[in-house]
C-alpha cells in the first residue's frame, strides 16, 4: 500500500449564541469578527464570505481580524474582555468544545495499519485535527503514531512524500491536492456524503462506525450583550446563510449550512464536550 492517505473531515457552519435593547440603530460602526484560525484554512474562509454580506446587509464594514494560537483561546479570550456592545463577533470553531479537557478503502488501511508501524500528521498538538486522529485510532482498534505539526501546510509537505502516512483535514485543503493525484482520499468524517465529493463513502460506510468529525463554526459574542442585539446578529446572519450566492460560495470549500438557534447550539457545544472530553482523557492529552 502507498502512502500518503488522508480522511477528509466536514466544516458546518451553526451560527449564534444566547446571552443579553438598543438594536434599533445598530451596528453604526465598524464591526469586529475574530477568527481563531490564521488566514487561508476553511474557518477563515467562512468567516470572510459571511462578513462580506453581513458589511452589505448592515451598512457598516464587518472585517475578519486572524488571532491565531494556543487553540482559539487567545482570540477566546480577546472576544471575552470586549465591550458586550455587538461590536466584536468571535467565529467559535472546534477547539471551543475541546479546550476545557485538556488507500481504495478505510478497511484496507486498518488491516495495513494492525500489521505495519504507520504514523499519521496533524496541525498541532490538542488540535481538532489531532483528535479526530485519537477517535479513529480508538473506532478502528489500531495503533499508529501521532505526528504534530506547526500547520497543516507543514503536514500536508511531509504527507505528499510519504513520510507520515495518513492525515485527517480539512476537506477545503484536501480535496484539490487530491483531485492533483498528490494524495489519496479515504473517506469523510461526516454523517453524509459531501456534495463536493460524491464518490467518497462516510466512515461508516467503509467500516468504521463512530467516527464524525465536524470543524464546526459558530458566532460568539460576550456575555451580557444586550439580547435584541444578539436577536439581530443571529437573525440577519441566518438569512445571510439561505442566500443561494452565499450557500453556494460556502458549499464549494465544503461547509454544510445549518444555521443553529441559540438553543441548538448550546445543545451542540454540550454534546461535543462530552464527546471530545472522553477522548482527550482516554487518549491522555494535555495542552503544551
Amino acid at each position: 500500500m502507498q502512502r500518503r492517505d488522508f480522511i477528509t473531515g466536514i466544516a458546518v457552519a451553526a451560527i449564534a449564541r444566547p446571552v443579553a435593547a438598543n438594536a434599533g440603530r445598530w451596528p453604526t460602526q465598524l464591526v469586529r469578527m475574530v477568527c481563531p484560525l490564521a488566514p487561508g484554512g476553511g474557518i477563515d474562509a467562512t468567516a470572510r464570505i459571511v462578513a462580506a454580506r453581513l458589511s452589505e446587509i448592515w451598512g457598516q464594514q464587518v472585517v475578519v481580524e486572524n488571532k491565531s494560537g494556543a487553540s482559539g483561546n487567545i482570540a477566546a479570550e480577546f472576544v471575552a474582555r470586549s465591550n458586550p456592545d455587538g461590536y466584536t463577533i468571535y467565529i467559535a470553531t472546534f477547539p471551543h468544545a475541546t479546550n476545557s479537557y485538556l488507500y481504495p478503502s478505510v478497511r484496507e488501511f486498518i488491516a495495513y495499519a494492525k500489521v505495519n508501524k504507520l504514523s499519521y500528521a496533524s496541525s498541532g498538538h490538542g488540535t481538532s485535527l489531532h483528535l479526530a486522529g485519537e477517535l479513529f485510532k480508538r473506532r478502528a482498534g489500531i495503533e499508529i503514531t501521532h505526528v504534530p505539526y506547526r500547520g497543516a501546510g507543514p503536514a500536508f509537505n511531509d504527507l505528499i512524500p510519504g513520510r507520515v502516512d495518513a492525515m485527517i483535514n480539512f476537506t477545503a485543503s484536501s480535496l484539490p491536492l487530491a483531485r492533483q493525484g498528490q494524495l489519496r482520499a479515504l473517506a469523510v468524517a461526516s454523517a453524509q456524503r459531501l456534495t463536493v465529493a460524491p464518490d467518497l463513502p462516510t466512515m461508516a460506510e467503509a467500516g468504521v462506525a463512530g467516527v464524525e468529525v465536524s470543524s464546526w463554526s459558530a458566532f460568539f459574542v460576550p456575555a451580557k450583550t444586550p439580547e435584541d442585539i444578539i436577536r439581530k446578529i443571529h437573525d440577519d446572519t441566518v438569512a445571510v446563510l439561505a442566500e443561494p450566492a452565499v450557500r453556494g460560495n460556502l458549499e464549494q470549500v465544503g461547509v454544510v449550512v445549518i444555521g443553529s438557534t441559540p438553543d441548538e447550539l448550546a445543545a451542540f457545544l454540550s454534546a461535543e464536550m462530552d464527546k471530545w472530553g472522553h477522548v482527550i482523557k482516554e487518549a491522555n492529552i494535555r495542552a503544551q
